[in-house]
């Protein structure tokens, strides 16, 4: 079964795109051949693992700033936290995994960006911890961490909300 990846478009993404701050701290990180490979692959419904990773970074980073915490870390370790590279649902995965996707897509995401970038101690912890309470004993480190536990969850979730809106309403 093939189903659409539906990029947002610039209009859509134009609140953050037009955040001059944001862009210059994740520029390289957006601008990477291999994330932007993350449009490829399906996230939740019809939205990519890119726009994902892109709403999740940005709502992280407004949070954090505002929070006075270290909004330039979990801005650039947000937009990697899913970089995985693979469809996570079973019955289309073209890669083997250790184990269920919700469990061990972390490491895989910490392990493909710390081949590419040169992530300091707390990014590191906010990619491997962001499926808290999920990975259980994997508890969050760092104030940050907690924050992407929280919006990750918030996007799933407005993602979904948006398919099944769209379902009802447009059908």
């Amino acid at each position: 079964m093939s189903v659409l990846i539906q990029e947002k478009s610039e209009q859509e993404l134009s609140h953050i795109l037009n955040d001059a701050d944001f862009c210059n701290i994740v520029q390289d990180i957006i601008n990477n051949q291999t994330v932007q490979e993350m449009k490829k692959y399906r996230q939740h419904y019809n939205t990519s693992t890119y726009d994902h990773c892109l709403e999740v970074a940005y709502i992280s980073y407004k949070i954090c700033k505002k929070l006075k915490l270290d909004y330039k870390s979990m801005a650039r370790a947000a937009m990697l936290h899913d970089l995985f590279l693979y469809d996570w649902r079973k019955s289309q995965r073209d890669v083997e995994i250790e184990g269920l996707h919700a469990f061990v897509h972390p490491k895989i995401a910490l392990k493909n960006a710390s081949q590419i970038f040169d992530l300091n101690d707390k990014e590191k912890d906010i990619i491997a911890k962001h499926m808290w309470p999920v990975t259980l004993l994997h508890f969050p480190r760092y104030k940050e961490s907690f924050v992407i536990v929280i919006v990750d969850k918030y996007c799933a979730l407005h993602e979904s909300f948006l398919h099944y809106k769209n379902s009802i309403f447009n059908h």
